[in-house]
């Protein structure tokens, strides 16, 4: 299994307004065109946080934890509908309420995200998909103790601190 480049994304400014459109692959190669992507946190009543384990496979952070869920909007596709197929896609997940916290630009050597982050509150079954590797709740003790230590993504990480998702 591998991501396929030649899927479509727009390409947008700061606010979100969709300048172009482009492939992942040229997304994912340092050109640091700005493409939207949506994440949710997702907590169970205990406070603990799940995290995806990334597959060997994708092209970037293989074999890391990460958000529960993130993924690309596709071109012609609105936040709230990639959020909604992304989770169904990644976790089974239909039946759940997201709030939106922020949304921020993030820079890596090889790519420039404008992310919309959101999180939920959820105690029922989730179902990964074979677009990960597993996935799991963690203590926020657990997160922090592996903090700095290449477990989690660093993307991942750097969202923990500026939204401030764990006290």
């Amino acid at each position: 299994m591998k991501d396929n480049q030649e899927e479509l994304f727009p390409i947008v400014d700061e606010d979100g307004n969709i300048t172009g459109a482009a492939t992942r692959g040229e997304c994912h190669s340092g050109t640091k065109l700005l493409h939207p992507v949506v994440h949710l946190h997702v907590f169970n009543s205990q406070g603990e946080l799940y995290l995806q384990k990334r597959p060997e496979w994708k092209d970037i952070q293989p074999g890391k934890w990460d958000t529960a869920v993130g993924g690309h909007v596709d071109l012609g596709e609105c936040i709230e509908e990639a959020l909604r197929r992304e989770v169904r896609e990644e976790l089974g997940l239909t039946d759940y309420t997201p709030e939106q916290i922020t949304h921020y630009v993030f820079e890596s050597e090889r790519e420039k995200e404008l992310v919309f982050v959101y999180k939920t509150v959820y105690d029922g079954e989730i179902a990964p998909s074979d677009e990960l590797d597993g996935g799991r709740f963690w203590t926020v003790t657990d997160i922090k103790k592996h903090l700095g230590k290449g477990v989690f993504t660093p993307n991942f990480e750097s969202e923990l601190n500026r939204v401030n998702l764990i006290n």
